[in-house]
């Protein structure tokens, strides 16, 4: 039996994404670009997209990413993995699923923390795919690397509280279906720093919200958005916020950890489509005589490639076993590694196949050059690599400074005896 061993629905769960990628999602992606083209609107929700949705959930490839039976499919999280490696292969293929981001994460916080109202008025309708939503953290004032930067005022004014601030990155927020944000925010101030943050649902129509832009990652305006939003005297009730008052803090790390590693489990889809894609396009191409996949570089670039997907595979198919049996905390060092690990590599690998592809590589007639700018994107999306490494290198260090301070007292001992 192998350490990473799933169960035989998992199994023919793979087996049927991937018979549907190949029967209807790959077939979709050039009628997606055209009716976006067609519609000259850059937040437009394609038609075909709303078809795949129907055909997905009749096949029962719906809500794969939720751990809770009869709401979602009940997977582990390392079950869920290769799912969400074969839906990275393609840009449309997650929402195909109702299984993207930040929608997954939001259903997450709203089935553990939400009220009654919440879910049914919220959770209800994005598990059904008829809503979209947003989370609001990042602020364009603060460095959103530490979360406690957070500025945004929420004041209590009786039942209510009053928000004030700006937020940006806003993912999600310019979907033509988003109806619902999740807020995150400063409470109090004076508390303990962990302790100052809240979370609270936010109406996207809300008076006092304003949608002020999308913001466009590497001259791409993605057609969900990264909504820059402003929040003047918005007023909230005392029971949208989420978990209770000083929550905030303790909710995103509930969050952002299987965020993160559904990125990267995507992030290796992607880049094992890279390879593929480099892989024939080197063996069509003839330069100076001979097929440019018999040039001794592109060799190296391909096994490489092969060589480091592996291994980021590997490594987060740990972190997802290491989530599902002793939690997310204990995982910490491992989600952090393949966060940093994930994008850089498939970064490479696809920087490569653009290389392969010539001038072809940076157009949109193929989808490598959209890959790499979210791919570099997501080098800072959920906290950028140095936060993570920063991580990793105090965990590691935290067992040597144990043993020099022992060190060191068992000496003191010595010295004084």
């Amino acid at each position: 039996m192998s350490l990473f061993d799933i169960s035989d629905r998992a199994q023919q769960l793979q087996t049927d994404l991937l018979e549907f990628m190949d029967s209807h999602v790959y077939p979709a992606e050039a009628v997606y670009e055209e009716q976006m083209r067609e519609s000259g609107d850059p937040h437009f929700q394609p038609p075909v997209l709303e078809e795949l949705k129907v055909e997905a959930r009749r096949r029962g490839l719906w809500n794969l990413f939720h751990p809770h039976p009869g709401t979602g499919a009940g997977l582990t999280n390392l079950e869920y993995a290769p799912l969400a490696e074969i839906m990275g292969r393609s840009h449309i293929a997650s929402e195909a699923c109702n299984c993207n981001a930040p929608d997954t994460g939001n259903m997450e916080v709203l089935e553990l923390f939400g009220t009654a109202e919440h879910k049914e008025k919220y959770l209800k309708p994005l598990l059904e795919g008829t809503m979209a939503s947003a989370f609001a953290m990042t602020e364009p004032a603060v460095a959103s690397s530490d979360a406690t930067n957070v500025e945004l005022s929420m004041v209590r004014d009786g039942d209510e509280y009053v928000l004030n601030g700006r937020k940006w990155f806003a993912s999600n927020a310019l979907h033509r279906n988003c109806r619902v944000l999740i807020v995150m925010g400063k409470t109090d101030p004076s508390a303990a720093p962990h302790r100052q943050q809240s979370m609270m649902v936010v109406p996207i129509d809300a008076p006092g919200v304003t949608v002020m832009r999308g913001l466009p990652v590497f001259g791409y305006q993605d057609r969900e958005g990264h909504a820059e939003i402003d929040f003047a005297d918005v007023r909230v009730p005392v029971a949208d916020v989420l978990k209770g008052e000083g929550e905030g803090f303790a909710i995103s790390q509930a969050r952002l950890g299987p965020g993160r590693i559904h990125h990267c489990m995507r992030a290796i889809g992607m880049a094992e489509r890279a390879l593929e894609l480099m892989c024939r396009r080197a063996s069509s191409r003839v330069t100076f005589g001979k097929p440019v996949s018999e040039n001794a570089n592109i060799q190296d670039w391909i096994a490489e490639a092969r060589i480091e997907i592996e291994m980021i595979r590997l490594l987060t198919l740990k972190a997802a076993y290491l989530m599902d049996t002793v939690g997310n905390k204990e995982a910490r060092t491992e989600i952090a590694a393949i966060k940093v690990a994930a994008p850089n590599i498939a970064l490479k690998i696809v920087d490569r196949a653009i290389q392969v592809h010539g001038g072809a590589g940076v157009t949109d007639d193929f989808p490598l050059a959209m890959a790499w700018a979210h791919l570099r994107t997501l080098r800072l999306a959920d906290g950028p690599d140095e936060v993570h490494k920063r991580a990793i290198a105090r965990q590691e260090l935290r067992q040597y400074r144990d043993t020099a301070v022992s060190a060191s007292t068992n000496g003191h001992k010595v010295a004084v005896s």
